[in-house]
């Protein structure tokens, strides 16, 4: 896991980047707006994902993007979907957050910069990485299809 504490939003201007976020308004609903632009948080044991056990891609809900292989998921009962690693240190970023009055380290989708959530480590979990990526629900968008190396057939 590397750190950054810049944000690059791909817009070369201030009238860009706000034109883009309009352009997030129109395409997502409110809440997950709220989230994945404004860098909300979910309430906790309220997600879809939250104890789903479905094997598949965890998807940037935003932009589509692989970031998490279900088989990363593990049950930390933290109240939020938990992984123990990306499928690629590429397809997230990573940002210091000194908010709330602590450290943490959030986590944004490499390709459309969408808040996910943050990382957690030395946590004691008894994970590959000991590390926890505690990453909203409305963040995400399962596709089962990815853990049959193909789209699902409608009539199974």
């Amino acid at each position: 896991m590397t750190q950054s504490s810049e944000v690059n939003t791909g817009a070369a201007t201030n009238e860009e980047a706000a034109a883009e976020e309009i352009r997030w308004q129109d395409v997502l609903t409110p809440e997950e707006f709220a989230v994945l632009r404004q860098g909300g948080t979910e309430r906790p044991f309220t997600g879809e994902y939250n104890e789903e056990t479905a094997m598949g891609m965890y998807q940037c809900r935003a932009c589509g993007a692989d970031l998490f292989p279900s088989d990363t998921k593990f049950a930390s009962h933290c109240g939020w979907p938990s992984f123990y690693a990306p499928l690629a240190e590429d397809r997230v970023r990573y940002i210091r957050d000194s908010s709330l009055g602590m450290e943490r380290v959030e986590v944004r989708c490499a390709n459309c910069d969408s808040h996910m959530g943050h990382v957690f480590a030395g946590e004691g979990y008894d994970t590959p990485t000991d590390q926890r990526y505690c990453i909203n629900s409305i963040s995400l968008k399962l596709n089962p299809a990815a853990a049959q190396g193909g789209p699902v057939d409608a009539e199974d």
